[in-house]
């Protein structure tokens, strides 16, 4: 089901959200490749985009087939973060421009930056403001319910972004004091989806495409934000889409389809971040893909070792014919 951000239109309504040293360009490609309708890139600093540091700039490389998509930046003064927004306005190939409001790790929060904004309605509004003025591409905004219990401003807070000129607003139903733990607070999410005009994302606790649905169903939200649950398992992204089309439940992934798109994903990886890098980034996703494996515990204590991209592919192929064996000795024991 189409929907839009700004002028952007969105082919469904499976988003993949931002995270941290995982939402790269290589990461995203494969969520677009399994059907993902909406790609948002890791958040990047608006300071590393204004010092033009290399590392920064080479994060902002769009593949052509990621679109439709946004970069996410994340800063503390609104003088840096509107020239943020101006170099990804006019100097990348971002659909969209997301501000970062959400974050809640204390090297960001410490910055001024990240969820420290979820305490002020009107500073969100300022900040949001500030930049929708400054650029052409729609601004959205992504944050979370609230700082902890005491402080959930999220109606307040999302109503202010709405206001300043934001196109859409995505939102985690957990508060910053949570970080990851606990459940997300989906009432809150269904208070926010009833009070804005412009489109809402729901994110936190979305696991299988029945959470979609339920999420879709009881938010109320136009689209549903998925993060975690996507890690190593793009093939959450395609259930989701088939189920929430047709009401059908595809198979999970064979051992087999798990190890094929890990050993693309790192080829990827290595294709955009060079050997050394590559290979260092893909030890954290590859627990992922190795993850309810049988017999997978030792090859994921090795992988966390390796160095190369052979020798990963390598204890990929010996963990498939290890997984084979076990598959023929239980249909002989049947």
């Amino acid at each position: 089901m189409e929907w839009q951000i700004g002028n952007v239109k969105i082919p469904n309504r499976v988003v993949v959200a931002p995270m941290a040293g995982v939402t790269n360009s290589a990461f995203r490609v494969i969520c677009k490749k399994f059907g993902a309708g909406y790609v948002v890139c890791e958040m990047i600093s608006d300071r590393g985009i204004m010092y033009r540091n290399k590392k920064t700039l080479s994060m902002m490389n769009v593949d052509p087939v990621e679109h439709p998509m946004g970069i996410q930046i994340f800063g503390g003064s609104k003088e840096t973060l509107v020239q943020a927004a101006q170099f990804v306005d006019t100097k990348t190939d971002a659909d969209v421009i997301d501000i970062n409001m959400g974050c809640p790790v204390n090297k960001v929060v410490n910055t001024d930056a990240g969820a420290r904004w979820l305490l002020d309605p009107d500073k969100v509004y300022e900040m949001v403001s500030y930049v929708v003025d400054a650029v052409s591409k729609p601004v959205t905004v992504k944050m979370r319910i609230g700082w902890d219990s005491d402080h959930v401003y999220a109606v307040k807070n999302a109503l202010a972004a709405e206001r300043a000129g934001a196109s859409a607003i995505a939102m985690h139903g957990r508060t910053r004091k949570q970080f990851y733990s606990g459940y997300a607070d989906w009432n809150v999410l269904k208070e926010v989806a009833d009070a804005l005009t412009i489109p809402f994302m729901g994110n936190g606790d979305v696991k299988s495409p029945e959470d979609a649905k339920r999420m879709l169903d009881e938010v109320g939200c136009n689209a549903v934000m998925i993060g975690r649950a996507v890690l190593g398992n793009p093939w959450m992204l395609k259930r989701t889409v088939h189920y929430l089309e047709t009401g059908e439940l595809l198979p999970e992934a064979t051992p087999e389809q798990k190890i094929s798109i890990a050993k693309e994903h790192l080829h990827d990886l290595i294709e955009l971040k060079g050997d050394y890098v590559g290979v260092r980034e893909f030890r954290g996703q590859a627990a992922y893909y190795v993850k309810g494996i049988p017999h997978s515990a030792r090859t994921k204590a090795a992988l966390m070792e390796a160095t190369e991209e052979a020798e990963m592919d390598r204890l990929f192929d010996e963990l498939l014919v290890k997984v084979q064996d076990y598959q023929r000795e239980r249909q002989a024991k049947n």
